[in-house]
């Protein structure tokens, strides 16, 4: 059974807005990286529409951007994308897919069925799942800025805090640190 691992940006004060972070080829590159680790990808419905808004046309070769970001863009249009969403049900973008159903046990058997691993990039649904106690890691990139407004991770969604175990920081050159935690089952 693959893990679950919910990836996200945010400032040191927690700030989740994606227009704050440092949206750079070191950023890009890394969680293209990133990527190669796991076998699919899971949004919520708002991540998957603001994605699909512009990474499709960059992989296609519609817009300019820069080689990482080129690259980002080309690994999430291969990539198996599943979408939870109650409003909506079709996802035109390539490799795309609608997970319907009850969450947990559609999660769980995404999990079973994915051996390499899932990687969840959406805010809310991150903290649905976790309050499911599905999360197995956590990689945060914490971006080197204050934005000193919301939405903030978590948002006060969690019932009890959660004990998670290091299991490794690294500065990138671009001020930003990849920080990766696991959760700690027994505390």
């Amino acid at each position: 059974m693959g893990v679950l691992v919910f990836a996200l940006n945010l400032t040191l004060d927690g700030c989740i807005d994606h227009r704050e972070g440092v949206a750079d080829e070191v950023t890009h590159a890394w969680y293209t990286a990133l990527l190669d680790e796991f076998g699919a990808l899971l949004w919520g419905r708002v991540t998957y529409e603001m994605m699909e808004s512009y990474w499709p046309a960059v992989a296609r070769g519609e817009l300019a951007a820069p080689p990482a970001m080129e690259a980002w863009a080309r690994k999430l249009e291969a990539m198996p994308k599943y979408v939870v969403s109650s409003r909506r049900a079709t996802f035109p973008w390539a490799n795309s897919y609608h997970l319907a159903g009850d969450l947990r046990a559609s999660v769980q058997r995404l999990k079973e069925a994915t051996p390499n691993g899932i990687l969840v990039g959406s805010a809310t649904l991150g903290a649905a799942l976790d309050a499911l106690d599905l999360i197995d890691e956590y990689r945060f990139l914490v971006h080197p800025r204050i934005a000193g407004h919301g939405p903030r991770l978590f948002d006060g969604s969690l019932g009890e805090a959660r004990h998670l175990d290091l299991v490794s920081a690294a500065p990138l050159p671009n001020g930003t640190v990849a920080l990766r935690y696991r959760r700690s089952r027994g505390g």
